[in-house]
């Protein structure tokens, strides 16, 4: 796409008639309004994307990251779309059965916890990336903002104040003491990382080189190697964004335009929407025993594929269409019954013919007048990622290693099974499940969608499409609605508090589906404790271009518009 300057794109939109009112919907209000701000000024979407990924760095460390890495996906204001790759990496010592050990079992917490669990990150360098091929705006001003915040602090909100308590030991154990986030935050106070700030500002004035290369390379480098890790200063100076197709797909007269591997989301929210689409599942209510039945049943088929055909497309080649395809997908559903569930035991991965070849995640939605539209999900994996902190530089490190496979058929954080086509390798990506979405209505933006969640993303986006075009919900109402998850092992139907009376619960089991509901306690067996299934972010634009929003009460996430 050719840059636009804001002055030609002001005089576009004044010629062309009505614009859209720019909108950011993030987990965090600071973020938001920087955003609105940065739009306020004459940026456009991507610039608005880069000061709100920054923003959410500094004041929602759990997520928001300059040490981790994530997905956009775009559609620009000439129609053209498309996604940025900026995955984690494997380090080039990574091996295949560096998590196990002498006897072949997964070494506890080693692909979690401390600098063994990092996995080169890749937010700097996407963001630049970004900047350079669709940004405005100078990139020292998309910067400042977050510098500033950096400096001057913020306010610890409650749950902010529960996540940082929660995860205080860990903190402890593996920085110390004296680290900045080894103390214990309370509501209220103003946090500030006049470390942060000043890693920001070196980063705006010297490009990604002031990250990847000499002395900020060499914090990351040192923490993660007295931690236990293996990455080295050549990992960190050799990583690359990678600029990749979307998938593409129709749902009824909505054109989807989603993330492709090595991310599964776009991929699994196509073959579930194709699934549910001769069903009809409009014609019955939201969480009615039907509807979670079509959901539940697409869900478990989809994850089953996931598990066994999914990985980094740089290293085997690997289907994505041929698992949206519509004989495939009818067939895949040809053992569904009203009459009762298809065990997950009974369910195991479509055959195709290939040619040779986080629970804490956050994400942010981007409108600005123009119709420039911006998906981004981005994360750290679980809570402040392998709580390794670069304490001289001010941010956490991911722990994305975890997405791998570890060892085929043995389950992730999430619960997630891998099979050969995601084992670690040197330098590849790992498989993820961030599904940044944005929806076509008539070739125009009408839905742009994600959320954080680990294993639960995919099935909180599917359900907020349906919830918004089969439901009838405004966003608002869409993003609040209780939630239904299933992820083919383990078996079960988790579904939030208010989710299904005990009529339709009684009704549920009755067909020998084995339904929970949250929150779930840490110490279920074979399951991630959890009180919600996604924080969802979401901007919808109507067939007027009248733009509402849904930031999910499920976070402190919050909603700027400007009017």
């Amino acid at each position: 796409m050719k840059k636009l300057t804001p002055l030609i794109l002001s005089f576009l939109i004044l010629s062309c008639g009505k614009g859209y009112n720019p909108a950011v919907v993030s987990a965090r209000k600071e973020a938001s309004d920087i955003g609105i701000e940065i739009m306020k000024k004459g940026g456009n979407a991507f610039d608005a994307m880069v000061a709100v990924h920054l923003a959410l760095a500094v004041t929602y460390p759990i997520a928001g990251n300059i040490g981790g890495g994530g997905f956009v996906v775009y559609h620009t204001s000439n129609g053209e779309s498309g996604s940025l790759d900026f995955r984690e990496k494997a380090p080039g010592k990574a091996s295949k059965d560096m998590y196990l050990n002498e006897n072949g079992d997964v070494i506890e917490n080693m692909s979690t916890l401390g600098g063994a669990a990092v996995g080169v990150p890749g937010s700097i360098s996407g963001i630049f990336e970004i900047h350079s091929k669709l940004g405005s705006l100078p990139i020292q001003d998309l910067f400042q903002p977050s510098i500033d915040l950096a400096k001057n602090g913020f306010v610890v909100t409650k749950k902010q104040e529960d996540a940082l308590k929660d995860k205080l030991q860990d903190f402890i154990n593996v920085n110390g003491e004296e680290s900045l986030f080894s103390k214990n935050f309370k509501q209220g106070d103003t946090l500030k990382n006049l470390k942060l700030s000043i890693t920001l500002d070196k980063i705006a004035k010297n490009g990604p080189k002031a990250f990847y290369e000499g002395e900020v390379a060499k914090m990351i480098i040192d923490e993660v190697q007295e931690s236990g890790g293996i990455m080295t200063e050549d990992d960190l100076k050799n990583y690359n964004s990678v600029w990749r197709d979307p998938v593409k797909f129709t749902y009824k007269d909505l054109e989807v335009i989603s993330m492709s591997l090595p991310s599964s989301g776009g991929i699994l929210l196509g073959q579930m929407l194709n699934a549910i689409e001769e069903y009809d599942i409009g014609q019955f209510d939201h969480n009615s025993v039907e509807s979670i039945q079509l959901m539940v049943e697409a869900e478990r088929r989809a994850y089953a594929d996931r598990s066994f055909y999914m990985g980094d497309p740089d290293f085997a080649k690997l289907p994505v269409y041929e698992l949206m395809d519509d004989n495939y997908v009818t067939e895949r559903m040809e053992s569904f019954s009203w009459d009762k569930a298809t065990p997950s035991s009974d369910v195991s991965h479509g055959e195709i013919k290939v040619i040779e070849e986080s629970d804490q995640t956050t994400h942010y939605s981007i409108i600005d007048a123009y119709g420039n539209s911006v998906s981004v999900t981005t994360t750290l994996n679980t809570n402040y990622g392998s709580k390794v902190f670069v304490e001289e530089g001010g941010f956490f490190l991911n722990n994305e290693m975890d997405d791998f496979s570890s060892k085929p058929g043995h389950p992730n954080s999430f619960g997630l099974i891998g099979s050969a086509a995601n084992s670690i390798e040197a330098n590849k990506r790992m498989l993820s499940s961030m599904t940044p979405t944005i929806v076509l209505k008539n070739k125009k933006p009408s839905l742009i969608v994600g959320t954080p969640g680990g294993s639960t993303i995919i099935t909180s986006v599917f359900q907020i499409i349906l919830n918004v075009y089969e439901f009838g919900m405004s966003m608002q109402e869409a993003v609040n609605a209780p939630r239904v998850h299933h992820q083919w092992v383990p078996d079960v139907v988790i579904i939030e508090e208010g989710g299904i009376d005990h009529v339709k619960d009684s009704i549920l089991r009755s067909k020998n589906y084995y339904v929970i509901s949250l929150p779930i306690k840490s110490d279920s067996p074979g399951m991630s404790a959890r009180s919600s299934i996604g924080k969802v972010d979401a901007i919808f634009i109507d067939d007027d271009g009248d733009v509402s929003t849904g930031a999910d009460p499920r976070g402190d996430d919050h909603a700027s518009i400007l009017k």
